[in-house]
C-alpha cells in the first residue's frame, strides 16, 4: 500500500488512506460488498470485495458506490460507479442538500 500511496502522490496527505485486507477480515465484516462469485481462484484472488468506493467521516459510512453488474461481478468492465469522480459527485450532493 505505501507504494501504491507514493505512486498516486497521496503518501503524505491527510486526506487520503491507502489500506489493504490481506487477511480479508474487513471485506468479511462488509457483508454485502463480499463478492459471492466465484472469481479466479487460479490467480489468487479469493474472498476477494467487490468494486466499491465508501465516503467515511469520523467512522461513519455516509455513501457507499458499488460498480457491478450481473454479468460483472467484480465491476471491472465498468467501475464508473466507484470511481473518483462519481463519488466526488455524491458527496457534493449530500454537502449540498
Amino acid at each position: 500500500m505505501q507504494a501504491w500511496s507514493m505512486d498516486q502522490g497521496v503518501s503524505n496527505s491527510d486526506f487520503i488512506t491507502m489500506m489493504g485486507d490481506p487477511s480479508g477480515a474487513f471485506t468479511d465484516a462488509l457483508g454485502d460488498l463480499k463478492m459471492t462469485s466465484d472469481g479466479p481462484p487460479s490467480v489468487g484472488i479469493i474472498g476477494r470485495s467487490k468494486r466499491f468506493a465508501l465516503h467515511v467521516v469520523n467512522g461513519e459510512i455516509k455513501y457507499v458506490a458499488v460498480s457491478e453488474a450481473e454479468d460483472d461481478p467484480a465491476g471491472d468492465a465498468d467501475p464508473s460507479a466507484s470511481c473518483a469522480p462519481a463519488l466526488l459527485e455524491a458527496v457534493q450532493k449530500k454537502v449540498e442538500a
